[in-house]
């Protein structure tokens, strides 16, 4: 199932030129992953307060593929790819009008508070697939 995320660009988000400045794909992907979780049930702040555990981004792969500009309309696409062990992977790309301005693969994972990879609860796991 493919979560969408719509935003739209700011000025803020551009360069002097009016192009979506490349760092904050970064920005809209990790948006579009906190109301992917949010929607699927898991409550972060919940997460962390009961079992300690935060979700980390641990590799990322990116393909800046065509500029976004100022004022346009976007869609960030986040599906979930089959992984295993305390792993989990996404592929998230941003749209404009149907077409991939940006495609990143995203490995996350759970950590503990003390910085180390955390086994899931189960019930988590599942909702995120």
């Amino acid at each position: 199932m493919t979560h969408r995320f719509p935003l739209r660009v700011y000025y803020e988000d551009t360069d002097l030129a009016g192009i979506v400045y490349y760092a904050n794909y970064l920005k809209f992907i990790e948006r579009a992953r906190t109301e992917f979780v949010r929607e699927r049930g898991v409550d972060q702040r919940a997460l962390k307060e009961a079992e300690g555990i935060i979700f980390a981004v641990r590799h990322i792969e990116a393909d800046y593929l065509a500029p976004a500009k100022f004022d346009d309309e976007l869609v960030v696409e986040t599906s979930v790819e089959p992984s295993a062990g305390a792993r989990i992977v996404m592929r998230q790309n941003v749209l404009r009008d149907g077409k991939v301005l940006f495609s990143a693969v995203v490995t996350i994972v759970p950590v503990s508070e003390a910085g180390q990879v955390a086994r899931l609860p189960a019930n988590i796991r599942l909702s995120l697939h």
